[in-house]
Protein backbone atom coordinates (compact mmCIF):
# COMPACT_ATOMS: atom_id res chain seq x y z
CA UNK A 1 0.00 0.00 0.00
CA UNK A 2 1.36 3.82 -1.30
CA UNK A 3 2.12 5.92 1.63
CA UNK A 4 3.52 9.59 1.80
CA UNK A 5 4.51 10.30 5.33
CA UNK A 6 4.91 13.98 5.82
CA UNK A 7 6.41 15.81 8.98
CA UNK A 8 7.60 19.25 10.20
CA UNK A 9 4.39 21.35 9.92
CA UNK A 10 4.11 23.81 13.17
CA UNK A 11 3.53 27.19 14.81
CA UNK A 12 5.99 29.65 14.08
CA UNK A 13 6.65 33.52 14.37
CA UNK A 14 6.73 35.48 11.04
CA UNK A 15 10.27 35.85 9.64
CA UNK A 16 10.43 31.88 11.00
CA UNK A 17 11.81 28.65 9.09
CA UNK A 18 10.23 25.29 8.57
CA UNK A 19 11.37 22.34 6.43
CA UNK A 20 8.92 20.26 5.77
CA UNK A 21 9.50 16.48 5.08
CA UNK A 22 7.28 13.59 2.89
CA UNK A 23 8.88 9.82 2.19
CA UNK A 24 6.91 7.98 -0.20
CA UNK A 25 6.57 4.67 0.46
CA UNK A 26 6.09 1.43 -2.23
CA UNK A 27 6.10 3.99 -4.81
CA UNK A 28 8.12 2.68 -7.67
CA UNK A 29 8.55 4.87 -11.26
CA UNK A 30 8.56 8.67 -9.29
CA UNK A 31 8.60 11.39 -12.12
CA UNK A 32 8.04 14.43 -10.04
CA UNK A 33 7.54 15.68 -6.28
CA UNK A 34 6.03 18.38 -4.88
CA UNK A 35 4.11 20.53 -2.28
CA UNK A 36 0.67 22.16 -2.31
CA UNK A 37 -1.03 24.31 0.06
CA UNK A 38 -4.54 25.13 0.34
CA UNK A 39 -5.73 28.09 2.92
CA UNK A 40 -9.22 28.32 3.93
CA UNK A 41 -11.77 29.81 1.34
CA UNK A 42 -8.87 29.11 -0.98
CA UNK A 43 -8.14 27.14 -3.82
CA UNK A 44 -5.22 24.60 -3.22
CA UNK A 45 -2.04 25.89 -5.20
CA UNK A 46 0.95 24.53 -6.26
CA UNK A 47 3.59 25.99 -3.80
CA UNK A 48 6.91 24.08 -5.32
CA UNK A 49 7.80 20.65 -7.20
CA UNK A 50 10.98 18.54 -8.33
CA UNK A 51 11.56 16.75 -11.27
CA UNK A 52 14.34 14.91 -12.30
CA UNK A 53 16.59 17.93 -13.33
CA UNK A 54 13.84 21.12 -12.57
CA UNK A 55 12.44 22.83 -9.88
CA UNK A 56 9.07 24.70 -10.47
CA UNK A 57 7.60 27.46 -7.47
CA UNK A 58 4.90 29.58 -7.04
CA UNK A 59 5.91 33.15 -7.43
CA UNK A 60 5.10 34.66 -3.82
CA UNK A 61 8.02 32.04 -2.31
CA UNK A 62 11.00 32.30 -4.97
CA UNK A 63 13.72 33.08 -2.96
CA UNK A 64 12.33 32.03 0.05
CA UNK A 65 11.68 28.52 -0.65
CA UNK A 66 13.85 25.67 -1.93
CA UNK A 67 12.49 22.09 -2.64
CA UNK A 68 15.16 19.25 -3.16
CA UNK A 69 15.04 15.41 -3.02
CA UNK A 70 16.47 12.48 -1.56
CA UNK A 71 15.88 9.57 -4.19
CA UNK A 72 17.43 7.31 -2.41
CA UNK A 73 15.32 7.31 0.19
CA UNK A 74 12.33 8.81 -2.00
CA UNK A 75 11.81 11.77 0.07
CA UNK A 76 10.64 15.14 -1.04
CA UNK A 77 12.02 18.25 1.47
CA UNK A 78 10.75 21.67 1.41
CA UNK A 79 12.76 24.47 3.25
CA UNK A 80 10.80 27.38 4.03
CA UNK A 81 12.28 30.33 5.00
CA UNK A 82 11.43 34.41 5.71
CA UNK A 83 7.99 32.70 6.55
CA UNK A 84 5.20 35.85 5.89
CA UNK A 85 1.30 35.20 7.31
CA UNK A 86 0.47 34.57 4.16
CA UNK A 87 2.22 31.52 3.92
CA UNK A 88 -0.42 29.70 6.57
CA UNK A 89 -1.74 26.75 4.75
CA UNK A 90 -2.58 22.85 5.22
CA UNK A 91 0.65 21.84 3.16
CA UNK A 92 -0.08 18.56 0.57
CA UNK A 93 2.92 16.37 -0.20
CA UNK A 94 2.22 15.47 -4.01
CA UNK A 95 4.01 12.42 -5.92
CA UNK A 96 3.48 11.70 -9.46
CA UNK A 97 4.48 7.72 -10.28
CA UNK A 98 5.06 7.45 -14.22
CA UNK A 99 2.42 4.78 -14.58
CA UNK A 100 -0.23 4.96 -11.65
CA UNK A 101 -0.72 8.73 -11.43
CA UNK A 102 -0.54 11.16 -8.38
CA UNK A 103 -0.78 10.41 -4.87
CA UNK A 104 -1.41 13.13 -1.60
CA UNK A 105 -0.48 12.92 1.67
CA UNK A 106 -2.72 13.35 4.33
CA UNK A 107 -1.52 17.10 4.74
CA UNK A 108 0.09 19.05 7.40
CA UNK A 109 -0.73 22.56 9.03
CA UNK A 110 1.72 25.44 8.97
CA UNK A 111 0.70 28.35 10.75
CA UNK A 112 2.76 31.64 10.69
CA UNK A 113 1.82 34.09 13.37
CA UNK A 114 2.14 38.08 13.27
Amino acid sequence: QVQLEESGGGLVQSGGSLRLSCAARRIRNINTMGWYRQAPGKQRELVARIGSSSTDYLDSVKGRFTISRDNAKNTVFLQMNSLKPEDTAVYYCNVRDVWMGAYWGQGTQVTVSS
